[in-house]
């Protein structure tokens, strides 16, 4: 559900203008727009309900125009208006850096023109900002998995996220590299950072075009890619990565707590026990990452364990843990199905 009513109400006109009447949505060129939604879990008053470590999963979708990495701004107050905006992201677990489908056919033969130039579009960007973001020196909360996505994945019928990688890293390798290298130079523990190495296709229906033209003509909604792991990737992913990194990396307390927000909830929630606050835990032993054993044993959880984990919750009707169990289930599959690839 989505929080503010009148977004709400935005957001279900774009739907029907795309279902009624094959309109899609007008971009958001001039402003960066958050959009706020609630996942509300069903369960009434059972055993499982009272027992859960939360009731409502909220997201934060942070829409950054992809124009402002590439134009400068016209103003004073624009130039603060992006900064303002761009500070809003700065708490996030997850970037998605959409590669626009639509300019890479656009670009069949030359795509490394293409995608250099997004790179660097991208890198510029952050540059701009560098000396406002580090005003108060090396940043510590700021997103850590930057995923590249291929929008209108519906352009390119044939590819999975295989083809859509091979293609990035064969024409803009070293781009992706100094992107990473400036994104690095923004932060407290480089190391704990993922650029370059998540890709995912995302397509919000199959749009069907006139032959040689872009206008739409009708659009089929029931036909998506890559859109239902957005919760899953924002949820999941990060508690995944967290503990990785934990487990590679020597990472101080206080970065490791701005990782992946909420992981010890939601590691409680999918793997279950008793569920202590990280803050009371981390205060006791100010240099172990007390929560490490329930957070290994929930991003963990794979193939028949976590299988037989969703049917044993959906028949306690536990609906927390079969929604969390669905999502690392959702998340495999897209794995298995080559719309999202993650470093092994």
């Amino acid at each position: 559900m989505a929080d503010d009513a009148g977004q709400a109400g935005r957001l279900y006109k774009n739907y029907l203008g795309m279902r009624v009447k094959a309109e899609t949505p007008l971009p958001n060129r001039f402003q960066a727009i958050t959009y706020y939604f609630s996942v509300k879990l069903k369960g009434g008053e059972n055993a499982a309900a009272k027992n859960r470590p939360f009731d409502v999963l909220r997201l934060a979708w942070h829409d950054y125009p992809g124009e402002w990495f590439g134009t400068e701004p016209n103003s004073p107050l624009e130039r603060d208006r992006r900064i303002d905006n761009f500070r809003s992201l700065l708490r996030s677990d997850v970037a998605i850096l959409l590669v626009d489908g639509q300019k890479l056919l656009n670009h069949r033969g030359e795509e490394h023109k293409y995608l250099k130039s997004l790179m660097f579009a991208f890198r510029h960007g952050l540059l701009q900002l560098k000396d406002d973001l580090l005003e108060d020196g090396p940043i510590i909360e700021f997103p850590r998995i930057w995923i590249l996505a291929l929008s209108k994945a519906d352009l390119f019928p044939d590819w999975d996220v295989d083809t859509f990688r091979d293609l990035v890293i064969l024409n803009a390798a070293e781009d992706i590299e100094h992107f990473r290298s400036t994104v690095a130079d923004l932060i407290d523990t480089p190391e704990a950072l993922s650029i370059g190495e998540d890709f995912m296709l995302l397509s919000s229906a199959k749009f069907e075009r006139k032959l040689g033209g872009e206008q739409t003509v009708g659009i089929d909604l029931t036909h998506r890619i890559g859109l239902d792991l957005i919760l899953p990737v924002a949820s999941i992913l990060p508690l995944q990565r967290r503990v990785q990194w934990h487990q590679k990396f020597d990472i101080s307390v206080r970065v490791l707590k701005s990782l992946a927000d909420g992981a010890e909830l939601l590691a409680a929630g999918l793997a279950g026990g008793k569920f202590a606050p990280i803050e009371k835990l981390l205060a006791r032993m100010p240099k172990v990452d007390k929560a490490l054993p329930i957070l290994t044993t929930a991003a963990q959880l794979a193939g028949p364990k976590l299988k037989e984990m969703h049917e044993q919750a959906r028949a306690q009707n536990d609906y927390l843990r079969a929604t969390l169990t669905q999502f690392k289930s959702d998340l495999e599959q897209g794995v298995d199905d080559k719309v999202i690839r993650n470093p092994k």
